[in-house]
């Protein structure tokens, strides 16, 4: 019987690696072709478009040398360079230029991506943009290398090296199953959740994510775990690893005296160069020193947390921690503790221990309160004591605990109203209003829609693990011109949406934009938009379209997804709008 050899790595994922060579060859208008390790080619264009899973059969010096050095090689006129010398084919031979990069896995190389110049418009092109095509074949190659790792990635259950692996991270980690029943976790998890492996088997753990209408996408979120009669806040996410779902915890927790953010560049984050913008920025620069509280007004889905974050980070308090919670999302019993802590045995169900609240995990840094409108007026009244004494009680404590907190909240609510119907109190509002900012939604900032793609793109592309995409021009036009009733988050989700979808290869067109864009009018600018719609006002425009979503997609989960907004702003949305009767899951 015959002994066959087993495919290499890279022919085992020859489709795979046809594709992007053929992609590689279009998107740079070069010739392109891949071998393995033992000179076998497996994806070839133009000439090298055949004859694959052969070995080559000429003199092939610069793969060897590639192969043998695991350095990249490049060659901008054929027959001059050294390892030209020698070469049986020399005279015969039809390349005129040529880039080749070594894929390699760890220190083992597993084969040769390479350009290849035919024409003297194509050697001209690999001589003009040597470091550029260098890069994108970097790129490819590391893809190709996931693949592989990814394929070799088959061990069944949780042997010990993958336990191992996790026992010595930094990060907690727990392991569920495919119950979703938490089966494992490791010491740091452990720590953060005060409880012991022992215990953790005894009793039942729910995982839940706050924000439902975000669960399936990738990034850390707030997450409420159950243990028993207990609930925790942490901020986490899910990967799916060895047939086990791992959830993940950040490094800095909620509860946490050392969640100080990671230091970047003066308004990184804030992404905007119209008027309202430009003026937003002064404005902040010149109120960040300040200890004073600063309050953040704007539609859902506008960027107010990236505002307070760059409050924080350019006010003295940046090397200390900056902490936010969702008002409106987190149960009011929960947001009491979460906020204030309790000592031990406050309550039934309290951790033995006793838990630091946010207030005081706040100190001397910045304590975030997003959609503070939702919060009870008891809380409210706890609130506003912490403020005026700049001291915190823990539940069930009889002794208070000095702060040094700035608080910044945000809301998209009309306190007037709130107010003036006892829903808010008025001198709590006048404590958090005293440096007011406005945010601008999406549909007033001319120009910055392009701005905000470009910057979308390139971080969904890069938390994604993709090839940059690009996008065309009428693409462009048509975001230009839609009104964004769910703002930047809108447009975020849209972008990571379009990153997923699009051909590798391919830049983003209209034909894979949502159905809605098609009937998006001609319009040079968003406010001709506005203009033209002067008829209806943006709430009608708003309720109309909520109450389409609901009919046509009849779960109201996938309507907040697909109109960019919470689930919570999305009830409330519909109770605004008398809505609540229309049938939606």
């Amino acid at each position: 019987m015959l002994n066959t050899p087993r495919p290499s790595e890279l022919m085992q994922l020859q489709p795979t690696i046809l594709r992007f060579t053929q992609m590689l060859s279009a998107v740079l208008k070069i010739d392109a072709e891949v071998v393995d390790a033992d000179l076998v080619r497996i994806a070839g264009t133009g000439p090298y478009s055949k004859f694959f899973g052969k070995k080559l059969n000429t003199s092939s010096r610069i793969f060897r040398y590639i192969l043998e050095t695991h350095e990249e090689k490049v060659v901008v006129k054929s027959r001059t360079d050294p390892l030209c010398e020698g070469c049986t084919n020399k005279n015969g031979c039809r390349e005129m230029a040529f880039l080749g990069v070594p894929i390699m896995i760890e220190d083992r190389c597993l084969g040769v991506i390479s350009l290849v110049a035919f024409s003297e418009e194509s050697r001209e092109r690999i001589k003009d943009n040597v470091q550029l095509f260098s890069d994108y074949i970097k790129h490819i190659a590391q893809i190709v290398v996931s693949k592989v790792v990814e394929k070799n990635s088959n061990s069944d259950g949780l042997d010990e090296v993958f336990t191992n692996l996790i026992e010595n991270m930094d990060q907690g980690v727990l392991v569920l199953d495919e119950n979703n029943r938490v089966k494992y976790g490791n010491q740091p998890a452990l720590n953060n959740l005060n409880i012991t492996q022992e215990a953790l088997h005894s009793i039942e753990i729910n995982i839940q994510p706050l924000s439902l209408h975000n669960n399936e996408m990738k990034g850390h979120q707030q997450h409420i775990i159950s243990l028993g009669g207990r609930q925790e806040l942490l901020v986490g996410q899910f990967y799916n690893a060895h047939g086990h779902q791992l959830f993940l915890m950040a490094f800095h927790q909620p509860n946490s005296a050392l969640m100080i953010p990671d230091h970047e560049p003066q308004f990184a984050t804030v992404i905007g160069e119209c008027s309202k913008m430009r003026q937003l920025k002064k404005l902040i620069t010149r109120i960040a020193s300040s200890p004073s509280s600063v309050l953040i007004n704007g539609e859902s889905g506008t960027g107010k947390e990236v505002i307070a974050n760059a409050v924080h980070n350019l006010s003295d308090r940046s090397q200390y921690p900056f902490i936010a919670i969702n008002c409106a999302a987190i149960p009011d019993q929960l947001l009491e503790s979460e906020l204030f802590g309790y000592v031990k045995g406050a309550f039934t169900g309290a951790s033995t221990k006793g838990k630091t609240g946010l207030i005081q995990a706040a100190n001397k840094g910045t304590l975030f309160l997003d959609e503070i409108g939702d919060m009870s007026m008891t809380l409210q009244a706890k609130l506003l004591r912490v403020l005026e004494e700049r001291e915190v009680m823990p539940i069930g404590s009889n002794k208070a605990v000095p702060v040094d907190i700035r608080i910044i909240s945000a809301t998209n609510r009309n306190f007037q109203e709130m107010i003036a119907t006892n829903k808010f109190r008025e001198d709590l509002y006048y404590r958090l209003n005293v440096i007011p900012i406005h945010l601008p939604p999406l549909k007033e900032r001319e120009g910055d829609i392009a701005l905000l793609i470009n910057y979308f793109l390139e971080h969904h592309t890069q938390k994604i693990g993709v090839t940059y995409p690009g996008i065309s021009a009428e693409a462009m036009r048509r975001l230009n011109a839609y009104h964004w009733p769910g703002n930047v988050r809108e447009l975020s989700n849209l972008v990571e949406y379009l990153v997923n979808v699009v051909p590798e290869g391919d830049p983003i067109d209209v034909d894979l934009l949502p159905p809605y864009f098609e009937q998006t009018p001609e319009a040079s600018s968003p406010q001709e938009l506005l203009n033209d719609d002067c008829s209806m006002s943006l709430e009608e425009m708003e309720k109309i379209r909520i109450e389409e979503a609901i009919s046509r997609l009849g779960n109201r989960k996938m309507v907040a997804e697909e109109l960019g907004i919470g689930i919570a702003t999305l009830y409330r949305k519909i109770k605004k709008y008398g809505l609540s009767n229309h049938r939606a899951a």
